[in-house]
C-alpha cells in the first residue's frame, strides 16, 4: 500500500533524550519515518534529522512510522555492532503503551500468535499457523477507560506490526490504528495510540545494564511505572553471553 501523502511533525525538530559518545536516544513523534523511505519525498526521517549533525549515526532498530516513542542510535561501528547483536539476540526489554478498544478478559497474559505478511495487503501482517514467525508479547492492562482501556506490552519478538496483530487477535485494536483497528476505534484518536516508552539494553562500552525512559503524551502515568515491576517478563541473560563478532 503506497503512501497517499508525508506530513511529518517537525516541533520539535528532534528530541534528544539521551548522548554519550556511543549511543544516542530520541523520543521519535508519531508521523516521522525512522528511516528515509524510497521516495525523494520521503527522506525527511529521525535518521536524516540527526545524520547532519552526526554524520556517522546509524539506526540499530527501527518504530512504524505512526508508532511514537523511544529509538536507540549509535555513534560509532562498534556500538552499533554491540546493540544490533542485543536486538538479535533478544537481550533487550522493551515496554510499549497502547490505548485499545475495549477491555481485554483477562487482566494479563501472553499471546502467542505467528505473524507472517499478509502480502496481497502489505504492509499489513496476519496471523498465520502454517506459515507464520513465532511471535510472542507479554500484555497487562493498567487501566480501564469507559470505552477504551490502556495496556503495557512487553514483545518478546519483534515482528512487523506484532503488537498491533496481536492486539487485534485479542479482540482489542489499537486506536487510530489505520490499518486493523474498525472505523469506530479508528476514529477515536487522530494517531496511532502506541508509544514505546522504555528500553533496558547493556551499554556497548561499560556492558552495564541501562535503562531509557521517555514519557508517554497520550497516558503520562507511564512515569509511575518502571521497567523492572513487569511481571511475568523474563530476566535479561547476561551480557557476556553475547557471542562476540
Amino acid at each position: 500500500m503506497a503512501m497517499l501523502s508525508y506530513t511529518p511533525p517537525t516541533e520539535p525538530w528532534t528530541d534528544i533524550v539521551y548522548e554519550d559518545e556511543h549511543i544516542l536516544a530520541v523520543n521519535k513523534p508519531s508521523g516521522l519515518l525512522s528511516v528515509p523511505g524510497k521516495a525523494a519525498e520521503h527522506y525527511d526521517s529521525m535518521w536524516s534529522r540527526l545524520v547532519a549533525d552526526y554524520p556517522d549515526i546509524q539506526v540499530v532498530h527501527r518504530l512504524d512510522m505512526s508508532t511514537s516513542g523511544l529509538m536507540l542510535l549509535a555513534k560509532t561501528k562498534e556500538a552499533e555492532r554491540s546493540v544490533k547483536k542485543q536486538f538479535q539476540y533478544r537481550l533487550t526489554h522493551k515496554i510499549y503503551y497502547a490505548r485499545v478498544w475495549g477491555t481485554p478478559k483477562e487482566s494479563e497474559g501472553l499471546i502467542d500468535l505467528p505473524l507472517i505478511c499478509d502480502w496481497p495487503n502489505r504492509p499489513r501482517q496476519k496471523v498465520c499457523y502454517e506459515h507464520g514467525k513465532p511471535s510472542q508479547t507479554y500484555y497487562q492492562v493498567v487501566e480501564q477507560e469507559e470505552k477504551t482501556s490502556i495496556v503495557r506490552l512487553f514483545p518478546i519478538t519483534g515482528r512487523s506490526h506484532q503488537l498491533r496483530v496481536h492486539l487485534l487477535a485479542l479482540g482489542h485494536p489499537i486506536v487510530g490504528d489505520e490499518f486493523y483497528a474498525h472505523e469506530e476505534a479508528m476514529n477515536y484518536s487522530d494517531r496511532l495510540e502506541l508509544h514505546a516508552s522504555e528500553l533496558c539494553f547493556y551499554h556497548p562500552q561499560t556492558e552495564q545494564l541501562q535503562a531509557i525512559f521517555v514519557p508517554c503524551d497520550f497516558y503520562p502515568q507511564t512515569e509511575q511505572l518502571v521497567i523492572e515491576h513487569f511481571d511475568p517478563a523474563p530476566q535479561l541473560p547476561d551480557y557476556k553471553t553475547l557471542p562476540r563478532p
